[in-house]
């Protein structure tokens, strides 16, 4: 009788154990659902992710309202790559404070990114990544998922394991910091250096202006002048050192002195005023080249080359780290830096970053670079939201 009475007990509690294995998966469920989780079924809001940076892998939906391109600016219009979308809960949103930005990993660039696709612009899409922030703003990043919400079902599109072919900066993707910084030396390290004199030949590509092939743009003054208009007179244009060549005294040698990523064609007076000041606001306005002010410590450029100005300054300090015999440049937040191989100011270069966004102008001087003379590319230029990655 006691056996049977202990083989009972035991069974019921076998049922028991059952049903309460069977139960608790599916009050996951029910809490899941209900507190808008990642799952696919429930994803969060774009509010809700804004409310939650708190670098967990959610599923997003939204809107896609637009690119942005600084941490206060966001384009709906001219998108210049592939990079980044604007997500708002509702298609007609223009308050950036009521937007999460996403970055675009490369394998989703094709099918995701608005330059090549501006139709999608207003469409509802689901991004599962990690919520972070993302130009220094509320943002989703490392995206394994993304999905047009449409009236026909289709599945999510999946990161592939092939490289895409854009693949210039897998190495840098989803690192930040220091990790960030090393890794975009290494891919931005060994170009093709050119000679001092071949630079003259090379800025008048570079530097063509759009509205006049005969002519280059100059720098500090904006004057559109002849391509062999260059010398040494006062009126003459010649080759402008934006990370000042005495800031490390590397002169004219090849490597930093002839990197074109930082030489442009200036009014020779204007460079000579410039000389070798750091880069930093006030002072008294250049006589003639207005808009630009400088004192005995620093110069200040015209309001629409001043991002320019910083993001070379930014690839000069991750393009040399003094590896393989060359100097070590870096960024410090002073001025009177001298022949010291740094350079300044650093937290005004990165306002001016922000307020100055990437153009034309420099995208194509970026790819002329690449393509036609040291195959390596201003990083800044094509990811600008990487420089508060690494500097904030």
């Amino acid at each position: 009788m006691q056996n049977i009475q202990k083989r009972t007990l035991i069974i019921a509690l076998v049922l028991l154990a059952s049903v309460l294995l069977f139960i608790q998966p599916l009050t996951n469920i029910f809490v899941n659902a209900s507190s808008g989780d990642e799952s696919v079924s429930s994803p969060y809001t774009v509010s809700q992710a804004i409310a939650n940076q708190d670098n967990s892998s959610q599923t997003v939906e939204g809107f896609i309202v637009g690119q942005p391109v600084s941490t206060t600016s966001v384009i709906t219009s001219n998108f210049p790559n592939n990079y980044a979308l604007a997500l708002a809960d509702s298609p007609s949103e223009t308050n950036i404070e009521e937007m999460i930005y996403v970055q675009i990993p490369s394998s989703f660039r094709t099918s995701f990114g608005l330059q090549s696709n501006p139709s999608i612009l207003e469409e509802k899409v689901r991004v599962t990544g990690t919520l972070t922030n993302y130009f220094a703003h509320a943002g989703i990043k490392d995206g394994t998922a993304f999905e047009l919400q449409t009236d026909d079902e289709q599945p999510p599109e999946t990161d592939p394991e092939t490289p895409s072919p854009d693949g210039y900066y897998d190495e840098a993707e989803g690192k930040s910091g220091e990790q960030l910084k090393s890794a975009l030396h290494n891919i931005i390290d060994d170009h093709t250096e050119i000679s001092y004199s071949n630079v003259w030949e090379a800025l008048r590509e570079t530097d063509e202006d759009p509205n006049n092939s005969n002519n280059v743009l100059l720098l500090y003054t904006g004057r559109s002048q002849g391509k062999n208009e260059n010398g040494g007179n006062a009126d003459d244009w010649n080759r402008e050192h934006v990370w000042a060549k005495s800031h490390g005294d590397f002169g004219t040698s090849m490597g930093p002195g002839t990197d074109l990523h930082h030489l442009r064609p200036t009014d020779a007076s204007v460079n000579s005023s410039r000389s070798n000041l750091d880069f930093d606001d006030g002072g008294s306005e250049h006589t003639e080249a207005s808009g630009n002010y400088y004192d005995s410590d620093s110069w200040e450029p015209r309001d629409s080359v001043k991002g320019d100005v910083a993001r070379m300054i930014f690839y000069m300090d991750v393009r040399y780290e003094g590896d393989s015999g060359e100097l070590d440049l870096e960024l410090n937040d002073r001025v009177n830096n001298g022949s010291a191989p740094y350079h300044g100011k650093l937290s005004v270069l990165l306002e001016w970053h922000e307020e100055d966004p990437v153009d034309d102008f420099e995208r194509r001087r970026n790819d002329i670079i690449y393509n036609d003379y040291q195959h390596n590319r201003n990083p800044f230029i094509d990811h600008p939201e990487w420089v508060r990655e690494i500097w904030d």
